[in-house]
Parts: structure tokens; sequence; C-alpha cells
């Protein structure tokens, strides 16, 4: 018995440009939400030397921050899906705004966690509505659509990282806080007064059959009950908890391969390796996002998955054989980054695919939790390190990308199209002309 509803009526002109004007304002409410996590690193001494909390208690309300970011984007993607995305974007606005202010008037750990929460649920409510309104109005280009959204992510911390660095050297970083924390808030809760989904939800017709599509609207609670979307889950966390590992650790990595100062030059551009590192990684990581959601919109999401989950395995096997060498660590890192990122655009592509879009925000929402999922395994990396050295982790890390590049081919790609055919072909069944309808 399939319950779900199916789409009835024709989807709204893919050539208007309002809906291009949707993405890029939902790209931007992205980029302002981007510090609270890629520019957080900025802020974990100066909070130090003022406090002199210890780096681990402070970094401690980075991984609440991601956990609460991440597992909380279904609930509040429930409340998209039911009463569109402008007054969750302006919640999510506030929220971000308030954390910030919170985090430049803390004076103990219990109130730094307590910001690290609200501005985990600020960032997740504009982060799951901006990826779930994608997917909504670019259902023929969901891969494109999603990463160019996933990859403001990015780009804001890009854009800000010098200005808010300067700050915190010239006036401290509680006056960062303050003034970052008002000006990002505000410009999310303006840009909330715009944004709005498609007012008919219905995926193209088939364009080819390396992408294939359901013509059903799966809810919450079927899809959580379909073996493909735990599976997908798997396969996300597999592949999240490499890159989360590789960002959380590139600096203590450099510096126990006693390359991080070594000087690099490359295409006429010399700095230290690990800043050279992380440079590059930010660059390949925004752009992997948007190209290979493209490239999955023309040749399929498990083919491009195969592509850079495969990829990924075999940087993260030169840097764990040629990794001491400071060239092959700052270009095996950027490249690694460059085919991790997509997964911000691969898997909600791929949901919205097998799920369908009228309730899109909440389902991609259930599988994003696989972040924070990951995010959890990541201090195993510390511990597997220490007893083992870094080149057991790489080992681990390698193996679950190889895995998870087979099972992209080998098991997403055929349990996808059973499950998207079979289930169209019951609701076909149940509703030609003398059948019974439950």
């Amino acid at each position: 018995m399939v319950s779900s509803n199916t789409a009835a009526t024709q989807a709204q002109p893919s050539s208007s440009g309002f809906r291009w004007l949707q993405l890029v304002m939902g790209i931007v409410c992205m980029a302002m939400i981007a510090n609270l996590q890629y520019g957080w690193t900025l802020f974990v001494d100066p909070i130090d030397g003022a406090h002199h909390w210890g780096r681990a208690a402070i970094q401690f309300a980075f991984t609440i921050f991601v956990v609460t970011e991440t597992w909380l984007v279904p609930v509040e993607a429930w409340f998209v899906d039911k009463y569109g995305p402008r007054l969750v974007i302006m919640f999510g606005g506030v929220m971000i705004a308030l954390a910030w202010v919170l985090n430049s008037y803390a004076d103990s750990l219990t109130l730094l966690y307590a910001a690290a929460v609200v501005g985990g649920i600020g960032a997740g409510a504009v982060y799951g509505t901006c990826v779930g309104n994608a997917l909504k109005w670019f259902p023929d280009r969901r891969g494109l659509a999603a990463g160019a959204t996933a990859a403001g992510f990015g780009a804001g911390a890009a854009i800000t990282v010098v200005p808010i660095a300067n700050m915190i050297a010239a006036s401290g970083y509680q006056t960062a806080f303050f003034d970052f924390g008002i000006g990002q808030g505000l410009i999310v809760f303006i840009l909330a007064f715009f944004i709005q989904p498609p007012s008919v939800l219905v995926p193209p017709k088939k364009k080819q059959l390396n992408l294939p599509q359901t013509k059903i609207d799966f809810t919450p609670p079927q899809v959580l009950r379909s073996p493909i979307f735990w599976v997908m889950y798997l396969v996300f966390v597999m592949v999240a908890s490499g890159g989360l590992m590789a960002a959380a650790q590139i600096a203590p990595i450099a510096h126990d391969y006693k390359i991080a100062t070594t000087p690099v030059s490359l295409a006429g551009f010399q700095m230290a390796a690990l800043t050279f590192a992380i440079s590059l990684d930010r660059i390949f990581d925004g752009f992997g996002r948007p190209f290979f959601g493209w490239v999955s919109d023309n040749i399929g999401r498990e083919h491009t998955m195969f592509i850079a989950f495969g990829t990924g395995a075999l940087m993260l096997l030169t840097l764990s054989t040629w990794g001491h060498n400071p060239v092959v660590f700052v270009l095996a890192t950027a490249v690694y980054f460059g085919v991790f990122g997509e997964i911000y655009s691969l898997f909600p592509a791929t949901s919205g695919d097998t799920f369908g879009s009228k309730f899109a925000t909440t389902n991609n929402g259930m599988l994003y939790t696989a972040k924070g999922t990951a995010a959890l395994l990541v201090p195993a990396a510390s511990i597997v390190a220490a007893n083992y050295g870094w080149q057991a982790v790489f080992v681990i890390a390698v193996a679950l990308n190889a895995t998870a590049a087979l099972m992209a081919l080998f098991v997403i790609k055929p349990m996808r199209r059973a499950f998207i055919h079979g289930n169209e072909a019951a609701a076909a069944t149940e509703t030609a002309p003398g059948a019974k309808v439950a």
C-alpha cells in the first residue's frame, strides 16, 4: 500500500528567474551562518587568554554547536514544511545573533555552552531551510542548487575571516562577537521576508535513465521506515567521519609530520605548508560542492558518489604514504576536501530524488543528522592516533571511503531504483480503474 501524496499538477516554469533569486538569497543566508562553524577557531585562543579555561573546555562548545545544529534540523524542517520557510529563517536569524551576543558576555563555561546550543538551533534552522527550499525550487537541478547553497556555508567564512581577525586584534574578541553577531543575524532576518517556496511541488519529467526521480512525495515516517534511507545514512556517516576528522586534525597531523611551518611554493605563491593547505582546502571544498552537484545532475548521483568517494580514498591513501612531503600534503588535502564537500550537495539531491519534493526539507533534515553522528566519531581519531599513529587513522578512513564508493554503485543504486519503481507501480495499481484504493 502506498499512502504517499502523488503529484498531479504541473511544475512552475524552470526558466523563471525568480527561483534563481530565491537560490541567491538562500546562499547569502548560508554565508551569514558560516562563521558560527568556520570562524570559531579565531576566537578559541583569545577566549582562553581572557579566561584560562583551556582549549579543550572551550572547544567542547564547538562540539555542542555541531551536534545541536545537525540533530535538531528535522524538527526545524518540520515547521518549514508545515508553515513555510519565512518564520523559521527569521527565528534562525534571531538565534544566531543572540548566540554571538551571549558569547561576547560569556564569563563562564556554562554561558559559553548555552550560547553554543542557541547558535546550533539558529544555524540548523537556516541551513536546513535554505537547502530544503533549493531542492523544492530546482527539482531539475537539485545537485547544482544544493551544492551552490552548501557552498555558501563556506563562502561566508572566506569573505569575513580577515575582518573578524582584524576586529579581534583591534577591539577584542568580545566586540567581534557582538558586532558580527548582530550584523549576521540582521541580514538573515531581513532576507527571511523575501524567501518563499514554490507554489506547486512536483518532480520534473525524467530526463535520463541514470537520474531516476520519484513522482511520489513520501512523508517523513514513511522515509524512516524505508531501508534505502538507512543505507544512505550509513554511507553519509562513513564519508563524513573521515572528512570531519581531517578538518579537525589537519593542524595536529601537520605538526606531527613536522611540516607545518615548511615553506611551500605553488603557482607563484609561497607560504607555510599548513597555512597553504588550509587555504586551498576552503577553496576546493567550496568549489567542489556545486561542481559535483552539477556533475550528478548529468551522470547520476551514484556514479558521482563513486568518483568522489573513490578519489577521497586515493587522496587519504596518498597522505598516509607520502604525507610527510609538504607539497604532497598541501595538494592531497586540497583534492581530498574538493571531493569531500560534495556530500552536502549529493545527499540532499539524492534525498529529493528518492523521497519527493513536498517534504524535502524534513526528509533531508533527517539525513543531515548523519553529520552530527559522524562528529561524535571524530574524537576516536585522536585515540587511534595516540596509540597507533596517524597512518592507522588514514587506513581506517581509506577503508570507509572505498567501501562507501562501492556501496554507492552496488547497493544504493539498485535499492533506490527498486524503491522508486516499486512504489510507483504500487501507486498505479491502487489508482487504476476498478482497483480498490486504500
